[in-house]
């Protein structure tokens, strides 16, 4: 493995703290020996085509420094190579670091994690979710949760967060069940009414919302949750309980597992990774050992 990696940036994560993050994490990846590089991009598509130019190159490594959004741009250049990925949390919701069970919000000890494994050549192999030609590595989200998506990206105030849950409370007020048609693995068209499906390739999204709490990210499955049709006192219930995954107990609430889902429902976007996706119908495979992570 060459010494010489490759940190990729987002200066904006976590309202400045990647571009912070770098520091401390290229400080602890020099200490251990290794030649370091920066890629930050214009934007997002001149930050991948750098990236891929490095993993091309022959970088040892990319390292994520940022949030969800820029761990999900990096597994678009690493996926199917043999180059490792390393993630330095830093970002809002963090959840592909936390299903590894890396460091968050923690620049020094992540770097020097990714700084231990490199030298001892520890990777791990891990699944990920494709949909079309675009890689996700935790959730897709589809129904209530893309609306309230789709309604906070359509907001101009406030900012932050905070829309997002002005958003819930909007689309808690118009929300009403959605007709789904849910394929897995080229079975039998299962004709639903559901508040929301998520198809989980890692455990949570939205900043630790384990919405598919038992979904491993080595068994080449996908841990589908289906938030059956309920009323709003119901979902009211239903959703504080998603931070610790005690929902899947819940009756509305049913689990599936396949290795292919194609879903199918009338004006519903589809999110991974918290980004865009595109309206439904969507297919989505889970693709074993798809990236090599530096993780323990």
């Amino acid at each position: 493995m060459t010494s010489e990696i490759t940190l990729f940036v987002n200066p904006t994560a976590g309202r400045g703290r990647g571009a912070h993050a770098a520091q401390p994490a290229a400080a602890a990846l020099r200490a251990s020996g290794f030649s370091v590089r920066t890629v930050i991009g214009e934007d997002a598509g001149d930050a991948l085509r750098r990236a891929r130019a490095a993993v091309d190159g022959g970088t040892g490594a990319l390292i994520a420094v940022g949030g969800d959004g820029m761990a999900n741009l990096a597994l678009q250049a690493v996926a199917g190579t043999r180059t490792p990925l390393g993630v330095i949390a830093v970002g809002t919701g963090n959840d592909f670091a936390r299903a590894l069970g890396l460091p968050v919000r923690e620049p020094a000890a992540a770097g020097a994690l990714v700084a231990d494994a490199l030298k001892g050549a520890r990777v791990r192999d891990v699944d990920l979710g494709r949909v079309g030609e675009t890689w996700f590595g935790t959730v897709l989200a589809s129904g209530f949760d893309s609306r309230v998506n789709d309604r906070g990206n359509r907001m101009r105030r406030p900012t932050g967060r905070f829309k997002y849950d002005l958003a819930m409370v909007a689309e808690l007020a118009a929300f009403k069940p959605i007709p789904y048609r849910l394929t897995l693995d080229d079975g039998a068209v299962r004709e639903i009414e559901a508040t929301l499906v998520a198809v989980g390739n890692g455990t949570s999204y939205g900043g630790g919302m384990r919405i598919c709490a038992g979904a491993d990210m080595s068994d080449g499955l996908f841990d589908i949750t289906v938030v059956g049709a309920c009323g709003r006192g119901t979902l009211l219930t239903v959703f504080p309980r998603v931070y610790k995954g005690t929902h899947l107990d819940h009756p509305k609430v049913t689990v599936h597992r396949a290795a292919k889902v194609e879903l199918a429902a009338a004006d519903v976007t589809g999110y991974a990774d918290g980004e865009r996706l595109g309206a439904l119908p969507l297919t989505a495979r889970c693709v074993p050992a798809a990236v090599r992570v530096l993780a323990p």
